[in-house]
């Protein structure tokens, strides 16, 4: 009696592994290197000043506040409660309100339609909590069942929509979703995230172009294989737009550290930091500009809740800058991570 129930329990187990991976298969998204990507709210706005402002903001889908951990990072937890996802979207919303210096607002990890976040179309939400803004939003996540963590079949991530968005007050010419290269090994692949840039394109009355480029690079990528791969699809793609001429703003989360910058800045003494690899200080030629704030956390580890005395944090969100740019002030925003477990980090720049 007891070798068939546990024979049925092995055969559910089976069934239930093989038969996510069909269908993640059969589902898979899977996108073209490019898409044009329509802009919505469109409201009439073109560039006329010598400056203008840029802010990058992982905001986590709202679900990783301070009071959160993540099981995929060493925690426990699956998702908040919807009261905390709730709170955490209010106080991002409160936040991008108070910025209106801002010109582009460049978000990562904005969903649309998830479980984890209860469905709410965050994007749609904030922007229309943000009238003065065009928008657009490229999807780079999108699993219609996913089985994470196998041990607990009945707190899985079920389905995720989830992309990048960049809200902008001048419209731009064109917006292009570029699919980067490089992907996890069969089935991880199924259920990672499909790395992408988000390319906005702005006339300016010099004849040449303005190019935001909001980024999101891979995570778990424990080789550096992969983060290879997108940083090389973005060295030709924005080193082919300066050759014409035009000016490149790149910005996001990078999920690595600048040139030079030491992981463990931020550490006051914690034993147990995650590791992450910094981009190459020869990457690109002389005269591009990396900006960030040496003295602001952007990211932290999510193994527990914040607690500002234990808690690792380290700096992963940063600006790469065209050399016909002058940088003016970057300046992380010290929020304690109280909504995301990233910061958001705001660049100043003026063109030559």
């Amino acid at each position: 009696m007891i070798l068939k129930v546990l024979l049925v329990i092995i055969l559910i187990i089976i069934v239930y592994v093989v038969g996510n991976i069909l269908l993640g298969y059969f589902t898979k998204f899977k996108p073209s290197e490019k898409t044009a990507i329509m802009v919505d709210a469109p409201i009439e706005g073109t560039i006329t000043d010598s400056s203008f402002t840029c802010m990058i903001w992982n905001i986590g889908y709202a679900g990783l506040g301070k009071e959160e951990n993540f099981f995929y990072d060493g925690g426990k937890m699956v998702r908040p409660s919807r009261e905390r996802v709730d709170t955490n979207l209010n106080g991002i919303i409160r936040f991008l309100q108070k910025q209106t210096d801002v010109d582009f607002l460049m978000i990562q990890e904005i969903d649309s339609q998830s479980k984890r976040s209860y469905y709410i179309n965050q994007y749609e939400v904030i922007g229309n909590n943000l009238p003065q803004y065009n928008r657009s939003y490229a999807m780079n996540f999108w699993v219609k069942y996913h089985p994470m963590p196998l041990e607990r079949p009945w707190d899985v991530m079920g389905k995720v929509t989830a992309g990048m968005a960049t809200y902008s007050k001048y419209t731009p010419m064109d917006v292009v979703r570029h699919q980067l290269p490089g992907a996890f090994p069969f089935p991880k692949n199924l259920y990672m995230l499909d790395r992408c840039l988000l390319v906005q394109r702005y006339k300016l009355t010099n004849g040449k172009q303005l190019i935001i480029i909001n980024l999101h690079n891979s995570a778990y990528d424990n080789t550096g294989e992969l983060k290879a791969k997108e940083m090389g699809y973005l060295k030709q793609l924005i080193l082919k737009e300066y050759e014409q001429g035009n000016y490149v703003v790149a910005g996001g989360d990078w999920n690595q550290n600048p040139p030079g910058f030491d992981n463990m800045t931020f550490a006051k003494g914690i034993k147990e930091p995650y590791h992450q690899t910094n981009v190459a200080n020869d990457f690109m030629p002389d005269g591009w500009a990396w900006a960030y704030d040496a003295t602001t956390p952007t990211n932290r580890n999510l193994v527990t809740a914040y607690n500002p005395s234990t808690t690792f944090t380290t700096l992963i969100d940063f600006f790469l800058v065209s050399p016909n740019l002058e940088v003016v002030e970057v300046k992380g925003q010290q929020l304690n991570f109280e909504f995301s477990d990233h910061q958001p980090v705001k660049l100043r720049v003026r063109f030559k």
